[in-house]
This record gives C-alpha cells, sequence and structure tokens, in this order.
C-alpha cells in the first residue's frame, strides 16, 4: 500500500513541478488512477510520458506497493 503524498513525492522527483491527483480503485490502494500535470511533459509523446511516469515509480512498483496504474498525464496547457 503506498498513501496518495508518498506517490506524489515520488513523482515529484523527476517532476518537481507536478500536480498529481491519485484515486484509489479498488479500496486497496494499490490499484490506482493517477493525473499528472506538468511541463516536464512539453514535447513529449505518450510513451515518453508513461515511461518518465514508470521511472519515477520504479521502486513502490517493484515492491508490490503499487499493484497497477491507470495514468494520466498532461501539460498545463493541456489541461
Amino acid at each position: 500500500m503506498i498513501t496518495p503524498d508518498v506517490l506524489t513525492e515520488y513523482i515529484r522527483k523527476s517532476l518537481p513541478d507536478a500536480v498529481v491527483t491519485v484515486t484509489d480503485r479498488t479500496g486497496t490502494m494499490d490499484h490506482l488512477k493517477v493525473l499528472i500535470v506538468s511541463d516536464g511533459f512539453q514535447g513529449k509523446n505518450l510513451l515518453d510520458r508513461h515511461r518518465m511516469i514508470y521511472h519515477a515509480l520504479d521502486a513502490p512498483m517493484k515492491d508490490g506497493r503499487i499493484h497497477a496504474l491507470e495514468l494520466t498525464a498532461r501539460t498545463r496547457d493541456e489541461t
């Protein structure tokens, strides 16, 4: 299990300006819907954006705190 605050900290290490919204999809805090808004995504395609997020969340993904992610990654201009 991972808290929204801890997940946000992991993401902000890679994307300091990120605004992160976390929704628990199952009540177990390991199946998450995550919206990340950051200008760090500027000029990046969807695959590269997701790679950036998965890289930032590598540790909690590997240790099982996160089992499933539904990602939305946008720049501020795209919101």
